[in-house]
């Protein structure tokens, strides 16, 4: 899942200071799970900025909505009136849904309420750690299900630095040893002979060399 996390009130309030009247729309979705952006946080967020302008004696409109997902346009569609009536849009989803919302509605203006942090999952509540950078060329079926390049805080493909201790990561002791988590998955699957292949050089070309990326599945492109 896209984990993100709340912007600070005070740069959020710089963004729509100005306007008139604001439509905070959230996304129950990825961001809804990780506690930044759905329905609920629409309506805290929203009655923070109703507050804030209360308080500095602003008249402004605080509209509140919520969509299931800001990513897809069907899904965005009922929102064309509130946000032709509003003089700005408060997206509480993640840099997809922003965008998405901005390219669909080219006349609206659209703020970012949050910020997108990293492809992960759920530890425990209110916590979530990251598993993927989305490079486009997956390894994991060559480290026994941990992704070196995202885990490893030096993304190291050919076996670890040396400076772990107790399996925990020199860069941060709360961090496991990307490279401990390998080694004892391997052992546990009966697959530490991988240990000795030689993996090359990352070819970062499937990642974001020659700009953005775009998947086409041609099996269903009428």
């Amino acid at each position: 899942m896209i984990v993100a996390e709340r912007k600070p009130i005070p740069e959020i309030l710089d963004m729509v200071r100005h306007a008139a009247s604001v439509a905070v729309v959230g996304c129950d979705t990825c961001v809804a799970i990780c506690m930044a952006g759905g329905t609920k946080e629409v309506a805290v967020l929203s009655a923070a900025l109703r507050l804030a302008a209360k308080r500095e004696g602003r008249e402004q409109l605080i509209t509140e909505a919520c969509v299931e997902r800001q990513c897809e346009e069907e899904f965005n569609e009922p929102l064309v009136d509130l946000l032709a009536t509003h003089e700005l849009v408060l997206s509480m989803a993640c840099g997809v849904g922003v965008q998405t919302l901005a390219e669909q509605y080219p006349s609206a203006i659209v703020y970012p309420a949050l910020n997108t942090r990293f492809m992960g999952r759920p530890e425990e509540l209110g916590t979530w750690s990251e598993r993927c950078l989305g490079c486009g060329n997956c390894v994991l079926h060559k480290f026994g299900g941990v992704c070196p390049i995202t885990r490893c805080s030096k993304n190291l493909l050919n076996g670890p630095c040396g400076g772990s201790e107790d399996g925990k990561c020199e860069v941060d002791p709360d961090l496991p040893c990307a490279w401990q988590l390998i080694y004892d998955r391997l052992a546990a699957i009966g697959q530490l002979e991988r240990l000795w292949e030689v993996e090359p050089p990352k070819d970062w070309t499937t990642s974001r060399d020659g700009g953005p990326r775009k998947v086409v599945r041609e099996d269903i492109v009428p």
